[in-house]
């Protein structure tokens, strides 16, 4: 984390957000006190289209064994 005064922020911003979008967190302080603390934006996360799931599993054809097995039989054909 990088502590700057508000002076300096303000003469360096634009190094000061290369180094926030590389990760890095900056606080400003203001006669040697917190007052801003920058960090990168974290993106929504997009919602998961389940009507475009459900017809994607519907067009799928079912397996023939349910997962623990297929598992234990990939498992047992493996030799170590």
């Amino acid at each position: 984390m990088v502590t700057v005064s508000l002076a300096q922020a303000k003469a360096h911003l634009s190094e000061l957000l290369d180094k926030v979008e590389s990760g890095e967190e900056v606080v400003i302080t203001r006669h040697g006190k917190p007052v801003a603390h920058i960090r990168a934006v974290v993106q929504p996360k997009m919602p998961l289209p389940l009507e475009k799931l459900a017809a994607f599993r519907a067009g799928r054809s079912p397996w023939r064994k349910d997962s623990a097995t297929l598992v234990r039989e990939m498992r047992d054909d493996e030799r170590y």
